[in-house]
């Protein structure tokens, strides 16, 4: 605990011109008193920490002492304080390593670069989460993300339908997809990778038993493939529409994107109006209606017909609702008397 203090301790010196024992003793949580025994012992050590007395006084590295990151131009310096997500950090329980990280960079980079994490903090933020959703860090998330680093083997109970699964896994990685933690792992014995909310692991055990990681194994390629067969497993009904140019700009904005694209490739036409049908893709009647309604007067559906029927009457029910008022009175008052009654 001590030397690890006093490593920081050693780093927050190299960072700053100087710092007062107040500061110190803030930023390493100890008292004052044990900020001037650490300076002492890191003096006895060899580190040049230099004490300059006074009211004004503080602890400051002489003789040159750092070492520093030479090569880095401004952008770069700025893109490696880039490179992590606070938030994301902290609900794996590695804040204070990220912390410490941040400071060995800050320590090292040349004086005229030392701004880099306040520059690129003003200039970027990640906010993961969807709107209108309250974010929850999965209870079990820490013990998941330890056994990923160290490539250990955890016995992982999760709900699936109404009853508790057991499962021995190899954690591979962990994914946070709009404030939802997933699990990449592998089935020990089985082979297959699959993926796990780790909201609704109930319970993890991490052995000390540890796995032999596939060295070609890439995250961000396997998370990919995986969330395309999710996002087109999904889709196991077909409607077919008429789309105007504008319903077809629109199109990808109101259904998935790649199905979109990949049904205007193989659609019929244009016509004389510059309408094209085409086959698309969706997950069901009910969310077609909804997605398609975004369109308004840009798409007319042909098949099925029962999807039809309901869009014709919806247009029903908007038509009686938006008919011509026949004066402009308020509804239900009463016109004026005549001026000869």
């Amino acid at each position: 605990m001590r030397a690890a203090r006093l490593i920081k301790m050693v780093l927050l010196l190299q960072s700053r011109p100087s710092m007062t024992a107040a500061e110190l003793a803030r930023e390493l949580e100890v008292s004052e008193r044990t900020v001037t025994r650490d300076a002492q012992a890191l003096s006895e050590a060899g580190v040049p920490v230099y004490a300059d007395r006074g009211r004004v006084g503080g602890y400051r590295l002489v003789g040159g002492y750092r070492t520093r990151l030479t090569g880095l131009a401004r952008s770069e310096a700025e893109a490696l304080f880039l490179s992590g997500v606070p938030g994301a950090l902290r609900e794996m329980g590695l804040e204070d390593a990220a912390s410490a990280a941040r400071l060995k960079v800050s320590a090292a980079l040349l004086p005229s670069l030392r701004d880099a994490s306040r520059t690129a903090a003003q200039r970027f933020h990640l906010d993961a989460p969807n709107w209108f959703r309250e974010p929850r860090t999965p209870e079990l998330l820490p013990a998941v993300a330890d056994a990923v680093w160290d490539d250990r083997r955890i016995t992982a109970r999760y709900r699936r339908g109404e009853r508790d699964v057991e499962r021995e896994l190899e954690p591979y990685g962990l994914v946070l997809k709009a404030g939802v933690w997933y699990l990449c792992a592998r089935v020990a014995g089985h082979g297959s990778f699959r993926v796990y909310r780790i909201d609704r692991f109930t319970a993890v055990d991490a052995g000390e038993g540890r796995f032999e990681r596939e060295e070609g194994f890439d995250l961000p390629a396997f998370w990919e493939e995986r969330a395309e067969q999710f996002a087109r497993s999904l889709l196991r009904d077909r409607v077919v529409v008429r789309l105007s140019p504008e319903g077809v700009r629109r199109l990808p904005h109101a259904v998935d994107p790649l199905s979109a694209r990949e049904a205007l490739a193989g659609a019929d036409g244009p016509d004389a109006g510059g309408w094209v049908t085409l086959t698309l893709p969706v997950e069901s009647e009910e969310v077609a209606h909804t997605q398609l309604t975004a369109l308004g007067p840009e798409v007319e559906v042909l098949a099925p017909e029962a999807l039809r029927e309901r869009f014709a009457a919806q247009a029903a029910r908007l038509a009686e609702l938006y008919r011509p008022r026949r004066s402009a009175r308020t509804p239900g008052a009463r016109p004026a008397p005549r001026a000869d009654a």
